[in-house]
């Protein structure tokens, strides 16, 4: 769930905390990317029709492998470097939340059920969304997928919104890109939403500045956690009656939740009982974390012959398209490696002025741009035999044989 409402809560208050970016802006750049709401998408979205999912031969579930293998190169051919971080266990105070995500998971089998006895197509599509589940068997596949792409894997021992947030308070990496806001909760100093949006959506990256979040509110990061508690998260449950705005307002006027519990109104507002909002706040504040030292970021060329042996033996890719895919990234990571054009122009330390002379005049040339902006996208799907026809931005194409092919677009800029 992330936190309620704090999207349209920033848009409207702080707005100048946010900013629309180029995806190809962050070229150079280190993100912490939450693995599991990806591959969440990836199931919901690519080879999906109605109850049927893009599958193997054995007809085990192959969504999350295709949409990994393929936004991660968008990414990188973008010059991105992403970091993929892995949810461990969660914690205590997140059962209850985790309860109700399963019970709401059952109440949609049952509607699907009864919309695959009527034959009600809408339902049925709208439904079988609401029973996916990321399980670990899902997981691991990706994290061996990202592995033998040479991609950096965190297992986060707990939150992984928590671990990018320290990941990017560490400088180990310059944001973090989810869709859930818990990471700015838990402190993270650049926040992207829509990064790993296909390219077909044509929506901009959006960016959350964490400091100037609290300048624009007026909030200590402190206050901003109780805000987030308030409006609600994933810990414990708010107070009925009391959104955003109010939860905003309460917290200008009162400055902590303790402060509001001794002054509000608890016949118009009841307050949970057995609230457990200080040790929510602590999971925010000292969340279960590995430290800086721990954890070595490396991005290293891709294992040909593993990718071949995934993707293509046990799942039943089409070779040559997973051999031209991993030649892009190849191509992409030596691109990468170039970084940003700033990191060029960076102060040296120490350096000396020198002296102006008299009746010379200097003038600073601009270079020419180091590469050349061409447009690449990646034609069809890596499937031969897929069990199910899907799409990323555009319709299936049924070949009327075994054989089909996936069309979908990738568009990536400074390659």
């Amino acid at each position: 769930m992330g936190i309620k409402g704090l999207t349209k809560l920033l848009a409207d208050n702080a707005p100048k905390a946010m900013k629309e970016q180029k995806f190809e802006s962050y070229f150079g750049r280190k993100i912490a990317i939450d693995a599991s709401m990806s591959i969440y998408q990836f199931l919901i979205v690519i080879g999906r029709s109605g109850t049927e999912m893009l599958t193997n031969e054995a007809g085990e579930v192959t969504s999350h492998l295709l949409g990994m293998f393929s936004r991660t190169i968008r990414l990188l051919e973008a010059g991105i470097k992403p970091v993929y971080v892995f949810d461990g266990k969660p914690p205590d105070l997140k059962k209850q939340e985790l309860a109700k995500r399963y019970s709401k998971r059952a109440d949609a089998t049952e509607d699907l059920n009864d919309a695959l006895k009527t034959g009600n197509k809408e339902d049925i599509e709208k439904f079988s969304k609401r029973t996916v589940k990321v399980t670990k068997q899902h997981n691991d596949d990706c994290k061996k997928l990202l592995r033998l792409m040479g991609v950096p894997v965190v297992e986060a021992p707990s939150e992984a919104e928590a671990q990018c947030a320290a990941l990017c308070k560490a400088d180990k990496v310059y944001a973090v890109a989810s869709e859930d806001m818990d990471s700015l909760t838990f402190g993270a100093s650049r926040f992207l939403r829509h990064l790993m949006d296909p390219s077909s959506k044509k929506i901009p990256v959006m960016e959350f500045d964490v400091s100037k979040v609290l300048e624009e509110l007026n909030l200590t990061m402190d206050q901003f956690i109780d805000l987030c508690i308030l409006s609600g998260c994933d810990y414990c449950d708010s107070i009925r009656g009391i959104g955003g705005l109010t939860a905003l307002k309460l917290i200008r006027q009162h400055g902590s939740i303790e402060n509001i519990l001794e002054n509000i109104n608890k016949e118009r507002y009841q307050i949970p009982e057995n609230w457990p909002y200080q040790e929510a706040r602590r999971l925010f504040k000292e969340p279960s974390v590995s430290t800086d030292d721990e954890i070595e970021l490396k991005w290293t060329a891709p294992d040909e012959e593993g990718l071949i042996s995934l993707l293509v033996n046990e799942n039943g890719f089409n070779i040559d398209r997973i051999t031209k895919a991993i030649e892009k990234i190849k191509v992409a990571k030596n691109k990468s490696s170039q970084g940003r054009l700033e990191s060029f122009f960076k102060p040296v330390a120490g350096a000396s002025v020198p002296a102006k002379r008299k009746g010379t005049r200097c003038t600073l040339a601009i270079p020419k741009p180091v590469v050349n902006p061409k447009m690449y996208s990646l034609e069809a799907s890596f499937h031969s035999k897929p069990k199910a026809i899907g799409s990323i931005g555009l319709p299936s194409v049924d070949l009327g044989s075994r054989q089909a092919m996936v069309f979908y677009r990738s568009l990536c800029c400074g390659i």
